[in-house]
């Protein structure tokens, strides 16, 4: 069911309260304000499907802007994509400033403060999606935030119009549907941060490279209970305590790295819709979980409730129509 927020038939006087309540309740706390004294006009198209909020924004110039204040207020860390379907934007996050043309899209962090700029009248698709879904290292993520992303070749291609597609037609599919679209959408936004962060990765030492490869097989072993730094390190042909010092530098250590990891893919696994009737202890198994109290215990630790409450609390959040 699609939530429709448009100024129409709002008084002029009342037209810029009404709509900065609209982007609050669809793209998060901003500050709203305008670039023209003329009364605003806006429409927010938004739709749920499985972990993503899809919004279509169509506006007059204007400008909105994420504070520490709003930061500190906010319940989830996410992570936005938009498409700019329509004019131009100029995005500011992290010191760099970026212009977002006709059909490029841009990654932004909703956890760092950013601002964007419309000058013109615009349209944008929005996708958010929550920051834990995503699992991608924070390092690779920022060298992505806030650069222009041409759809012209790369993941991009691919990403870029398929996201227009799903925005135009998110209110269409059913619930299970819409669980596996934001799959894919995680997925192929996952490989566009390692294809764009891969060219600065390059140039790092064989140290870096290293730890690219040991972070790619720990993704790719996280359901075999016996995956560990002694497997690990066996794999590469290195010592353990070599492999421990090469993550001196990553701000986590490879023990909790993989099950930072697991806890992910298990959240994220009981957040969809048409999983419910799995048993909890049945995902835990699956990614690596051999003990269903110490995964109790980790997932509360991590995510601040039990692993039901979480997969009860994503479904409600699935099933309505507020962000």
């Amino acid at each position: 069911m699609s939530l429709l927020l448009t100024t129409a038939s709002v008084p002029d006087e009342h037209k810029i309260a009404y709509w900065s309540a609209a982007v609050d309740r669809t793209l998060g706390p901003l500050l709203v304000t305008r670039w023209e004294p003329a009364p605003l006009t806006g429409r927010i198209r938004s739709d749920r499907l499985g972990h993503l909020r899809v919004s279509t924004v169509e506006s007059d110039p204007q400008r909105m802007r994420r504070t520490l204040e709003l930061i500190k207020g906010s319940s989830e860390e996410c992570v936005g994509l938009a498409v700019q379907a329509r004019g131009t934007a100029s995005l500011v996050q992290d010191g760099r400033s970026t212009v977002v043309r006709e059909a490029e899209m841009v990654v932004y962090d909703t956890a760092r403060p950013y601002t964007f700029d419309y000058p013109d009248p615009f349209r944008i698709h929005v996708i958010h999606l929550p920051r834990r879904a995503l699992g991608v290292p924070n390092s690779e993520l920022r060298q992505v935030t806030g650069t222009a992303i041409s759809p012209a070749k790369g993941v991009a291609a691919l990403l870029g119009p398929f996201l227009t597609t799903l925005a135009d037609s998110s209110h269409s599919h059913a619930p299970e549907v819409g669980d596996r679209l934001a799959g894919n959408v995680m997925d192929l936004l996952a490989t566009l941060v390692f294809e764009l962060a891969r060219p600065v990765v390059a140039r790092d030492t064989t140290r870096g490279c290293l730890v690219r490869r040991v972070r790619q097989y720990i993704n790719r072993n996280l359901g075999d209970p016996a995956l560990a730094p002694e497997m690990i390190a066996e794999a590469h042909q290195i010592s353990v305590r070599y492999l421990h010092r090469l993550f001196e530098g990553e701000g986590v250590t490879v023990s909790r790295l993989i099950q930072r990891r697991r806890l992910e893919e298990c959240g994220r696994e009981l957040a969809r819709r048409g999983h419910t009737s799995q048993t909890v202890s049945a995902v835990a198994e699956r990614w690596g979980f051999t003990n269903p109290a110490h995964f109790s215990r980790a997932f509360r630790t991590a995510y601040g409730m039990s692993p039901r409450e979480w997969r009860n609390s994503r479904t409600q959040l699935g099933n309505s129509v507020t962000p």
